[in-house]
């Protein structure tokens, strides 16, 4: 028998011991010379058996082959404060359209290397290469446009250097691995000039896309006054010459579609509901490859304790049910 514990083993073991004797100590102590059985043991025994189910027990047996994406995954992220633009479904930020292809897109290619760019006025490695999905999670989560005062003007292809370095450095290591980019922004460019080519060598993408998100009627954006989201102030304005109001960003389309064919890979305009399935198609990122070799199976045994625990809670609220009937005050008549 073998054991997958949900917690590390320096927790379990302690906690197994506390929980599973010091009720049954209390319960033989409450009297001295009988051990109350029904009020003691069979009350205290429920969280043991659920202890034991979350130890994980299983028996070896059969086989499953293993799949996994070998790829390297990098993203390239705006995050001016265009992104903030609330026109991405029902008022909502193209942010979060944003975090959520991005999510997406990870949960569909289990086993890669995952990298994220972002940039506004620069370009920042938010991180390297990594296997560990749930730093990128983490990372998503807590993306936020950059702080408004900051802001002096963007170019759609500032990313450009680090993520040809980055590429670049991928390929000198792991020559083997496919090198998939996903650019993801509006495409609008306010840094005043217009902006240079990517320049990425072909030879360095092998697939991915650029992803767009926003409308032709466009949306307003909130100020980011600070680091932490919750630090949102009223709504950035257009103090443009002869305008007044509030400033409303659009999507440049053209711009994605020609990033889109530096890079070599195909635009795709996001909208909310989109299925990500198609997209990943156009993208062609690869496909799983099955490991060569069979990883053992294992027979989950968790249900065993838990399906004893259950029957033991619905036996205990049956008994202290029964007990609170008992304890009712009696009807009493009234005599005139």
């Amino acid at each position: 028998m073998t054991f997958q514990p949900i917690w590390p083993w320096w927790i379990m073991v302690p906690l197994v011991l506390a929980v599973a004797g010091l009720p049954a100590w209390a319960a033989v102590r409450r009297r001295p010379g009988r051990v109350d059985f029904r009020g003691g043991f069979l009350p205290a025994a429920l969280v043991p058996l659920l202890l034991l189910a979350s130890l994980r027990p299983g028996l070896p047996g059969g086989s499953v082959r293993g799949a996994a994406a070998d790829l390297n995954v990098f993203f390239v992220v705006d995050t001016t404060s265009s992104i903030a633009a609330e026109d991405y479904g029902n008022g909502s930020r193209r942010l979060d359209g944003v975090r959520k292809d991005i999510i997406a897109i990870a949960g569909e290619l289990p086993g890669a290397r995952f990298s994220m760019i972002t940039f506004d006025s620069q370009a920042v490695l938010r991180m390297p290469l990594t296997t560990d999905a749930s730093a990128l999670d983490t990372l998503t989560s807590v993306l936020e446009p950059q702080v408004t005062v900051y802001s002096t003007g963007s170019s759609v292809t500032v990313a450009r250097t680090l993520l040809n370095e980055r590429l670049k450095a991928a390929r000198d290591s792991h020559p083997e691995r496919a090198r998939i980019v996903y650019y993801l922004g509006d495409g609008e460019q306010t840094s005043g000039k217009a902006p240079e080519p990517m320049r990425v060598d072909a030879s360095l993408v092998n697939g991915g896309a650029v992803l767009g998100y926003g409308s032709g009627p466009g949306g307003r954006m909130k100020e980011k006054a600070g680091y932490s989201s919750a630090d949102d102030a009223g709504y950035i304005q257009d103090r443009g010459s002869g305008s007044a109001g509030d400033a409303v960003s659009r999507i440049d389309e053209d711009a994605l579609r020609q990033i889109a064919g530096q890079l070599g890979v195909p635009y795709v305009h996001r909208a909310e509901g989109d299925a990500v399935a198609p997209m990943m198609q156009t993208a062609k990122p690869g496909v799983l490859k099955e490991t060569s070799e069979s990883l053992e199976g294992r027979v989950e045994l968790y249900w065993v304790p838990a399906l004893g625990a259950f029957f033991l809670a619905l036996w205990e609220s049956l008994r202290v049910l029964r007990q609170l009937r008992q304890l009712r005050p009696a009807k009493t008549e009234v005599r005139q």
